[in-house]
């Protein structure tokens, strides 16, 4: 049998997952080159020959997304793999005509084909979209499950030195510092370490989860955009975002986790309207009916409150939620409201560089600031943005306090958001059900 030539369609994520654990070894397919979107700076390098393996000697190339046509037709490729999340559906079919029309056929690798077997039992926290809640809710279950050996994996964001990312773990401040890690992924690892626990990420997931097993007795597997689980879940926990009611219906993967989901978390039903409330739970009772639905709502707190009434703000929010998630706002702008700033000055006028370039890629961003910072050099421009803003004061809504990463000259309001349960059943009653079923205490 002739060997099918690949393309692997990713974000610097899935894809080398997907790799891994379908491609690596199979010698019925070359894989011919990865295409990268959605992260800057992720193209034009090479899936290193250390973690390709011995059927890829020389690595395996990464060109833009944007080069995909041109790619089919130079290398005759048969097949082409879309592994990354948080896509409409209606965009996902628009890649696929474009692959089918170049001549190759367009697949989409499910769990069974891309799922590991844990040792240990697994929470999964997955979402239906970027920013609807999943960080605030791994670290409430990280809250519930004290006494516990909890380890949290987290989905990858390898945006560095790939071979060096094989596997990484953080215990400690300092190793987010030695690991060179993007404010992106400060934000989800720093709170956790905060709280005591260990966390693991890199590229290679199969060696990630036989580290963590031998230091956790639950794992929680923390998802990343709103892609679906690396891994085989016992307790698999979606979060809907009725912020964005329908979306749980119409975007890829996030829809695969509502219908697979054990339990579907309603999540800000304070600050969303009635009814996109009740558009979700019409889907549940539509796509998942036997899912237990949890009300919650994002309890917000400012450290210096007297900063942000009757003052012009800057307003930085999550980089992810804001970008590919396609939020306009986030708790930094509930924050505004809520203590009555006199105005949110207007961060793209300032902006500069890089920073410039995202108002132009997601033009439905106003006024916030996205708080990118996947390079060194990203991260004074989004420093140089701030500084030049001419506002009263920042309000820092980024789950990281950007101000241990750059020195910005305007006095900081630092905004957390926390998870909060609104009637029952409860999340800690479901958690604590599913560790008396595992047998753990």
């Amino acid at each position: 049998m002739q060997k099918k030539n690949v393309i692997i369609m990713g974000a610097a994520g899935r894809d080398f997952h997907d790799f891994n654990m379908f491609f690596r070894n199979n010698a019925d397919y070359h894989v011919i080159a990865f295409t990268a979107t959605q992260i800057p700076d992720i193209d034009e390098r090479k899936y290193p020959k250390e973690l390709a393996g011995k059927l890829y000697p020389h690595g395996i190339p990464i060109h833009p997304e944007s080069q995909l046509g041109e790619l089919i037709k130079k290398f005759n490729v048969d097949v082409v793999v879309l592994a990354y999340s948080d896509l409409y559906h209606m965009d996902v079919m628009h890649k696929a005509s474009i692959v089918l029309a170049a001549g190759a056929d367009f697949w989409l690798l499910g769990p069974k084909s891309t799922m590991i077997t844990s040792k240990k039992p697994v929470i999964a926290v997955t979402a239906v979209r970027t920013g609807a809640g999943k960080s605030p809710t791994t670290r409430k279950i990280v809250d519930y499950l004290k006494g516990c050996r909890v380890v949290v994996i987290r989905h990858p964001m390898p945006y560095g030195n790939l071979v060096k990312q094989k596997w990484q773990r953080f215990g400690k401040l300092k190793d987010l510092d030695k690991e060179k890690c993007t404010i992106e992924e400060r934000e989800e690892y720093e709170p956790l370490i905060n709280r005591g626990i260990i966390v693991y990420a890199g590229v290679d997931y199969e060696e990630i989860f036989r580290r963590a097993e031998k230091e956790a007795d639950i794992i929680i597997w923390d998802g990343g955009n709103n892609d679906f689980p690396f891994v085989k879940a016992d307790l698999h926990i979606c979060i809907a975002d009725p912020h964005r009611a329908g979306h749980e219906v119409s975007y890829y993967p996030g829809e695969t986790n509502f219908r697979m989901a054990s339990v579907i978390i309603i999540n800000k039903i304070k600050t969303a309207k009635k009814e996109g409330i009740r558009t979700v739970e019409e889907n549940i009772k539509k796509n998942n009916p036997n899912a237990v639905v949890v009300k919650a709502t994002l309890s917000l707190t400012a450290d210096k409150p007297n900063l942000i009434t009757g003052k012009n703000v800057l307003v930085i929010e999550d980089g992810p939620t804001l970008t590919h998630g396609q939020m306009k706002y986030g708790a930094g702008t509930l924050a505004a409201e809520k203590y009555k700033a006199r105005n949110i000055v207007d961060a793209q006028k300032h902006a500069v560089g890089s920073i410039r370039n995202v108002y132009k890629k997601y033009p439905h961003l106003k006024k916030i600031l996205p708080a990118m910072g996947y390079s060194k050099k990203q991260i004074m421009e989004l420093q140089e943005t701030i500084n030049r803003s001419g506002c009263d004061s920042v309000i820092d809504a980024s789950p990281v306090n950007l101000s241990t990463l750059m020195k910005i000259n305007k006095p900081i309001v630092n905004v957390e958001y926390e998870f909060e349960e609104v009637g029952r059943p409860t999340l800690k009653e479901v958690l604590y059900r599913f560790i008396r079923k595992c047998g753990i205490r």
